[in-house]
């Protein structure tokens, strides 16, 4: 039922602009992850903003942007397909409706992540070395985007790129499964309770109810999977920023799990919860909005376009 030239074209456009607005907490998530002592999100950026300047929480925000396109566009068409295919069969081997929805959600956001990540990771290893260095000119190792590339392909090859891949998957799959699977019982459950006793909906929502229900619905699920997944990501994100390049095959998660634990005991791993528990929970708001609003303007019997 969807336009597929209009679907991918306008999700580009206006998940890269969800991303650079939220860019900035991203950043100073990361900044509080590889930090060798603890320092809160206020002071951190507090300190960015005084001693480098505005433009330094928007480091790397080219590089990040110009993955954002095949990254969402991969995401999307595997998230579709695979709702479509399995939903499909799950329905003909005989599944209820609502069983069949949560496996085939699952399942679409599990091959989405999986698929996104093939490029993310390699974008996410780049802006974030971007991300890290101070804004001062002889702090800097890398004056951008390709720099940075040149340089862990000259050191670590391929392999530097996807450093933390497995991790990455580890993190963003199963909370991808969880997070659509949820949403998608959480929306079910609204519409249920809107039903009177013949089965017939008691009150039709307008298009604002339906996208506050989505959105918070959103946001719950993401916000749950920020606390969830933190531990992986500190570690992923030390992976990729810290010590890649020193090592010929760098750390293991051990590894980075111990120098964590060294540094500021178990909590230590939950450096940056509170912006990045923001980042995921106005992400999945905002991109759960955009994403029922992209399906409704991408209907192929949509003439508004």
């Amino acid at each position: 039922m969807l336009d597929k030239s209009k679907f991918f074209f306008l999700g580009a456009a206006m998940f890269s602009g969800v991303s650079a607005g939220l860019y900035p907490v991203v950043l100073i998530k990361t900044r509080q992850q590889v930090a060798q002592s603890e320092l809160s999100a206020m002071r951190t950026g507090y300190s960015i903003l005084r001693n480098e300047g505005f433009r330094a929480l928007y480091r790397g925000v080219g590089t990040s942007l110009m993955g954002t396109v095949p990254a969402r566009a991969l995401y999307m068409g595997a998230l579709e397909v695979t709702k479509s295919y399995v939903g499909t069969a799950t329905v003909r081997l005989g599944f209820p409706d609502a069983t069949a929805a949560a496996i085939a959600n699952a399942a679409a956001g599990l091959s989405a992540a999986v698929a996104a990540q093939l490029v993310w990771t390699p974008v996410d290893v780049v802006s974030q070395r971007l991300m890290c260095q101070s804004g001062k000119a002889s702090m800097c190792r890398y004056t951008n985007g390709v720099d940075v590339f040149r340089q862990i392909m000259r050191t670590d090859g391929v392999r530097g790129l996807y450093r933390g891949f497995g991790l990455s998957i580890l993190i963003y799959a199963p909370s991808n499964a969880v997070w659509w699977a949820s949403y998608s019982a959480a929306q079910r459950t609204v519409w249920k309770n809107n039903e009177n006793g013949n089965g017939d909906v008691a009150y039709k929502p307008d298009s604002k109810t339906v996208m506050a229900v989505q959105g918070i619905s959103a946001a719950m699920a993401g916000g749950a999977s920020a606390l969830i997944t933190m531990p992986l990501d500190t570690i992923k994100t030390r992976l990729q920023v810290l010590e890649g390049g020193e090592e010929k095959h760098g750390p293991t998660v051990r590894q980075t799990f111990r120098n964590l634990v060294k540094e500021g005991g178990l909590m230590a791993c939950y450096r940056g919860l509170g912006p990045r528990w923001a980042s995921m929970s106005m992400s999945a708001t905002t991109m759960i909005t955009t994403y029922e609003c992209l399906k409704r303007l991408s209907a192929k019997n949509q003439e508004a376009l």
